[in-house]
């Protein structure tokens, strides 16, 4: 059993309906039919929604998107209407709140990779293959791949953990001319990304994007190129053949992974609160991330 730890009770705002709550954001509906997108600071590690949270997380998370989806937009259109907050809205949800264009989503996570880590070396290990596409031998933990790579999976409800799955099986649920509109702008934006973040002393490993038709165009969606969302590695340390160090919630998985914790993973038991040094650590990746990709001081 996994999920929430402490699930939170949705904010109620005059004029908006709640429709969901997410591992980070928290989704409702407007008045005119647009939604509003509000990234709390709550971090999730082991497919569960830790009952601490990380300050400024939600901020950070938001105004880097922002960045990107400017960084983008000759690639690919994107959901965000407005940065205003809604009447009536806590003062909270000031720099965290987006009021996006309802769209009708893809049911697919769009993976890219560039290097070779996570489910996918696991898998590189087993059969030499990444979501069925065949790689070159003699690849170890954060090799740099022979070109970048689109391997979907499935989105998973809060708790779930997302399943690779093949482009054929993509191509089969939402057809061939989607899935191939798909894998050609997952590569293409991965590819801008990577250039972008490699100029600024950081190496983009791999990442994830979310794309919703508006009428008949496809629309980046939800967040963009995070370290949620995207494995950054310090360019100066990267040496395959080992775990890289990484700008993302790496302390709280260790942490909860390690002694100290007194958690084990594989029970059914919620995981516990995090210390404070870990919550400052975690916090200063984040920051870290968006001073090092944007140029500009986190304030």
């Amino acid at each position: 059993m996994s999920g929430f730890v402490e699930k939170p009770e949705p904010i109620q705002v005059p004029g908006l309906v709640h429709l969901h709550t997410g591992k980070v954001r928290d989704l409702y509906r407007d008045e005119a039919g647009d939604l509003v997108m509000v990234a709390s600071d709550r971090i999730s590690a082991y497919d569960w929604v830790l009952p601490t949270e990380i300050p400024d997380k939600g901020r950070v998370l938001t105004r880097l998107s922002l960045w990107w989806f400017d960084q983008l937009r000759d690639l690919a259109p994107n959901h965000v209407i407005s940065t205003e907050l809604p009447e009536g809205a806590p003062a909270d949800w000031a720099g965290r709140t987006l009021v996006c264009k309802s769209l009708d989503m893809v049911p697919v996570e769009c993976v890219a990779r560039g290097y070779l880590t996570g489910s996918g070396l696991a898998e590189y290990r087993e059969s030499r293959t990444v979501c069925g596409l065949a790689l070159p031998e003699g690849l170890v933990d954060g090799s740099e791949l022979p070109g970048p790579i689109f391997t979907p999976a499935t989105k998973a409800e809060v708790g779930e953990h997302d399943e690779n799955v093949s482009y054929e099986e993509v191509a089969r649920q939402v057809g061939a001319e989607t899935a191939a509109q798909l894998r050609q702008l997952t590569l293409a934006v991965y590819a801008r990304a990577r250039d972008i973040a490699r100029e600024r002393g950081i190496v983009l490993a791999d990442t994830k994007f979310e794309f919703g038709f508006d009428g008949g165009t496809l629309v980046l969606a939800d967040e963009v190129l995070t370290p949620d969302s995207s494995r950054f590695w310090p360019a100066e340390t990267w040496e395959p053949g080992h775990a890289q160090p990484s700008y993302d919630k790496q302390f709280v998985r260790d942490w909860l992974t390690g002694p100290e914790s007194g958690w084990d993973r594989k029970s059914e038991q919620p995981p516990p609160a995090l210390p404070g040094q870990v919550v400052e650590a975690t916090r200063a990746k984040y920051i870290e991330a968006y001073e090092r990709l944007t140029g500009t001081r986190w304030s």
